[in-house]
């Protein structure tokens, strides 16, 4: 308001000074505009120091603010006669002490406010605090959510000339919709899909195809004459009905599951390069969850069905336990290496350096969790399966208690994860502490990031070998490295791909019983879903264990695998039971997930991935970036797949 009625009273001396000159003056016209000119420059010389102008608090009043993304201007006018300090905690911060934000000079006079400046965060809504500086009292408390690139004023004044304080936040300039971009995305994308259907459909048709046979007729028999008589100079290729090659594997193969690991895996991709900057695209800061914390753990989940499949068929075919058992060690040892290449982009620069290299990620928890899940499968599974029937009383429990032993070593890991988390004694923290640190539980234990899980991994690996910016600084300000792949945490992803393991034995047991594969799935997701309720207390922060990525809880890892069965009942009955839908577009990089994951790794910085943006504070250029480059890849894996190119490690 101030700077507003700076403003004015500067374009009405412009004007008096005009019109005065224009009647002391009267002479030529040469003359007036060379006194114009020259006013103009003193008006601007005299407005200059005004947008530099401090306010008594030491804050700047600027005229123009360049805002980011995910900012918003606040300006705080204080009526009051006692200096104001302005703080501020983010809604999602769980007990989270206060930031201060600033400090606001008391009041000149009666309807004259002091005022300054802030810059505020518009990701999630946040609370504002204003405590009296000399007795350190709350004078009053503002829940608000702030909307990318607004104005707002929050006004601090006595409530009808009495002591008690009144606050209040008016909207000066409306906020842009950051959420557009999102729109016109999925609209253009629902586009595509809604035509590539028509086009099937036109193509299904018997007159179509019809036409289509004819003209393929006629030119198959123009190719058969010319391959006779020789051809006057052009070759005419062969036609075939097939649209896409027929799966590399002679065997039959669902292509549910494949779809299923390309959803996975697409969403991973996008969410890697970014996500056009929004903050449910990022992972979550501690506890709760985002789109970015749910394609993980079901990629782990399919790779558990797979196994169980590949094992199986290869057990089948003829090949022995301890041939496989090669191949796993083998193929375990390549994943974790090419993974911990991958995060160590050194590797583009010249030798790696060993000071700082960090061990855990997110190949290296695959490789462990597919070495150790496939290691329990080779112990128990069988070559041969019969079809289970649901006569018996315990029939519904017979696909758990036929692999008896490797239950009892998952329930044993799972049993140690649980003593370790709640019963090792941590140095300076609460034994059982599952918390952020930083400025969460009202900063008394600001160095104790993830308990038990962050202390084993610093004393394993040291803290320079693990991730050193964790999502926990976004909210909670942690200082200390936190690795969410570390090895405590491994042993719940080693359930995640058990129970996706559980998934695969089911599709085996009752094959071709879309019925029971189905209930069988629903079962097991009401099952976890449960488990995760309790866990929970159906709360972000409330109950025993919440549902955390960074430390894969064991509330995560049930919820998530909720989820997953549900999803998988979803596309197995969409594309393998009534085929309404081939997969595609997500069936090509799940056919081809390494090289699609290494690949997006390690080309991310290279064009088409990546170019130089206009505006790299924009949602919408970051947006249109990113799916350009997650899409890049689903183009690449369809044409691997019509190469017949699948990297196999």
């Amino acid at each position: 308001m101030a700077k507003r009625k700076a403003k004015k009273g500067v374009s009405s001396s412009v004007v008096g000074v005009k019109k005065g000159s224009q009647k002391d003056t009267k002479k030529t016209k040469e003359l007036n505009m060379f006194s114009l000119a020259a006013v103009t420059l003193m008006v601007a010389l005299c407005v200059v120091p005004l947008t530099a102008e401090r306010s008594k608090s030491g804050f700047p009043h600027q005229k123009h603010i360049v805002l980011k993304m995910d900012e918003a201007l606040l300006t705080v006018h204080n009526e009051l006669e006692t200096e104001v300090e302005v703080s501020w905690v983010s809604k999602r911060c769980y007990q989270c002490l206060y930031q201060k934000l600033g400090v606001v000079a008391a009041g000149s006079s009666p309807g004259q406010p002091s005022s300054a400046d802030f810059i505020v965060s518009t990701q999630h809504q946040i609370i504002l605090q204003l405590n009296g500086t000399s007795a350190k009292m709350e004078l009053c408390k503002v829940p608000f959510h702030f909307g990318e690139h607004g104005n707002y004023s929050l006004w601090a004044k006595n409530l009808n000339d009495s002591s008690v304080v009144n606050c209040s936040v008016v909207t000066d300039a409306d906020a842009i919709n950051s959420y557009i971009p999102i729109l016109i995305a999925f609209v253009i994308f629902a586009g595509l899909a809604l035509m590539s259907a028509i086009g099937r459909t036109i193509y299904g048709l018997e007159v179509v195809r019809g036409i289509l046979f004819r003209i393929g007729g006629s030119m198959e028999t123009e190719r058969l004459i010319n391959s006779e008589l020789g051809s006057p100079g052009r070759i005419v290729p062969p036609v075939t009905d097939n649209i896409l090659p027929p799966p590399p594997s002679p065997s039959k193969r669902l292509r549910s599951l494949d779809t299923f690991r390309g959803i996975s895996l697409v969403i991973m991709v996008f969410v890697n390069y970014g996500g056009g900057r929004y903050w449910f695209f990022r992972h979550e800061s501690w506890n709760g969850l985002t789109v970015a914390d749910l394609v993980f753990p079901w990629f782990v989940f399919i790779m558990g069905t797979s196994i169980a499949l590949s094992i199986n068929s290869q057990l089948r075919s003829g090949s022995t336990r301890c041939s496989l058992l090669r191949k796993v060690s083998w193929r375990s040892l390549q994943l974790f290496i090419i993974g911990v290449i991958i995060i160590n982009p050194n590797y583009c620069q010249g030798p790696l350096s060993w000071d700082n290299l960090r061990i855990p990620g997110v190949l290296q928890r695959l490789a462990w969790s597919y070495l150790v899940v496939a290691c329990l499968d080779l112990l128990v599974a069988r070559g041969h399966l019969d079809i289970l029937t649901t006569d018996a009383c315990w029939s519904p429990g017979l696909d758990i208690l036929l692999y008896w032993p490797a239950w009892l070593c998952v329930l044993l890991l799972e049993t140690v994860w649980l003593c370790l988390t709640f019963l090792l004694p941590v140095p300076d923290c609460p034994t059982g502490y599952l918390g952020p640190g930083g400025i969460g539980d009202m900063g008394l234990y600001a160095n104790c990031t993830g308990g038990a899980a962050g202390y084993i991994d610093r004393w394993l690996f040291g803290e320079k070998h693990i991730y050193q910016t964790p999502s926990s600084r976004v909210i909670y300000g942690t200082r200390m490295p936190y690795d969410p792949e570390g090895v405590l945490g491994s042993i719940n992803s080693i359930l995640m791909a058990f129970l996706g393991l559980q998934a695969g034995k089911i599709i085996l047991h009752y094959r071709d019983v879309h019925t029971s594969i189905m209930s069988r799935f629903l079962m097991w997701g009401l099952f976890l879903g449960i488990i995760s309720a309790a866990l929970t207390s159906c709360s972000t922060d409330q109950g025993i264990i919440p549902v955390n990525k960074n430390l894969w809880s064991l509330s995560y890892v049930t919820t998530l695998a909720c989820f997953a069965f549900v999803l998988l009942v979803i596309v197995y009955y969409t594309v393998d039971v009534r085929r309404w839908w081939s997969g595609a577009p997500f069936y090509y990089p799940g056919m081809n997930s390494i090289l699609v994951y290494v690949g997006h790794e390690v080309l991310e910085e290279y064009f088409p991935f990546r170019w130089r943006m206009v505006d790299n504070q924009s949602h919408a250029e970051h947006l249109t970036q990113n799916l350009v480059a997650t899409s890049c890849w689903v183009l690449i894996s369809y044409v691997l797949y019509r190469k017949r190119i699948f990297w196999k490690i």
